[in-house]
């Protein structure tokens, strides 16, 4: 980088542009989307005020609508695979968010396929951890509303993927853990809006061989508290004595809580289950795919610690995929598995028969 990219600070960078579009998101302003000449506001359903949802409708003369993501749409029997669109003029705020994530709510009459640049919104809202219900209008040669509000280019919001966000070390210092000894707790800063990350080696892996690794996305139900709806907690602490046993390896504890939905929308998609909904299906009424998490952070995190080749433990498919994509290989697999119980074992089962976890059907029996 050069001394006048680093003092750059009269213009904005595609990730500066980017990350204030998320946060103006999460507070629950519009923000404007341009491609070209074409100007799109948006707004986010999940965490708008009522009195600005009605002003917004106000604005654009009522001409706003609602984006129901394909998940979203099948769940109403609409859409057939389709991100769709449907009118909100005359549509109460209470209305609009029963049928962007309501159990059971009657679908819209109108609907149409959403466009490109529309479509485009959900990602942003996925990068704001925040459900993907977008109310939206087309205000192109109307815009002048909404000056205040940040205006992000499409381009650079199409641009932003986790690949090309730079990582690095800021620190690294050994900690005592229960039955494992001294564990080096390596943390990473990059990505969107410079979150931290962190590595856990343990004890002392030979990097001259494939390195034991283990990814977990972070569970605060399960990892923390000790949740019974989920083998979170079990395969983090069961995954560090494996690759402790292993003579060391890496946990790469990712900031991704919810399959990285975040703990909102996880939290939503509980009460779903509660209602007798699997894990997919709670967060498909969300408008939510089965998995949001990705795996650059990792594949980062391993370049820096100079870990070319893993024996990875893991269960997810997923997972293997991903490390291989980034340029690591992945020598061996071995599983990492956790109690089962009455409580997690239909969990389990959806794990494996809807999103392909390798796990032994057999073994998912109660242990109590």
């Amino acid at each position: 980088m050069s001394s006048s990219d680093l003092f750059a600070f009269d213009r904005l960078t595609p990730a500066m542009d980017v990350e204030r579009a998320v946060a103006e998101l999460r507070y629950g302003r519009p923000v404007l989307l341009r491609e070209g000449e074409r100007r799109l506001a948006v707004l986010a359903l999940d965490c708008v005020a009522p009195g600005l949802y009605d002003r917004f409708a106000e604005v654009v003369g009522r001409e706003h609508s609602l984006l129901l993501t394909a998940p979203r749409a099948l769940s109403l029997g609409i859409g057939e695979g389709r991100d769709v669109i449907t009118p909100l003029s005359g549509v109460s705020f209470d209305r609009a968010s029963r049928l962007a994530y309501a159990l059971r709510a009657e679908p819209p009459t109108i609907w149409q396929a959403a466009d490109p640049l529309t479509a485009l919104s959900t990602e942003l809202a996925r990068m704001a951890l925040l459900l993907p219900a977008m109310v939206s209008a087309d205000v192109t040669g109307r815009h002048e509303a909404f000056r205040a509000c940040h205006c992000l280019d499409a381009a650079h919001l199409k641009g932003a993927q986790p690949s090309r966000q730079h990582f690095e070390i800021i620190a690294r210092t050994p900690v005592p853990l229960k039955d494992l000894g001294l564990a080096d707790f390596v943390v990473f800063r990059g990505g969107l809006a410079q979150k931290d990350q962190v590595a856990i080696v343990v004890g002392k892996p030979d990097m001259t061989k494939p390195v034991p690794v283990r990814i977990h996305s972070s569970c605060l139900t399960g990892d923390l508290c000790g949740s019974l709806k989920c083998d979170c907690g079990d395969q983090l602490r069961n995954g560090l004595k494996l690759l402790h046993q292993a003579g060391g390896g890496v946990l790469l504890y990712l900031d991704q809580e919810g399959r990285g939905t975040g703990i909102g929308a996880k939290m939503r998609a509980y009460g779903y289950q509660n209602q007798g909904l699997d894990t997919i299906d709670a967060d498909a009424e969300l408008g939510l795919k089965a998995d949001h998490r990705r795996y650059e952070a990792a594949v980062a995190m391993l370049g820096l610690l100079r870990i070319k080749s893993v024996i990875v433990y893991t269960n997810n498919p997923t997972k293997i995929a991903a490390l291989t994509a980034g340029g690591i290989a992945v020598d061996a697999r071995s599983p990492v598995n956790g109690r089962v119980t009455a409580e997690n074992a239909d969990y389990l089962r959806t794990k494996t028969l809807r999103a392909g976890h390798m796990m032994d059907l057999r073994s998912l029996r109660t242990t109590q």
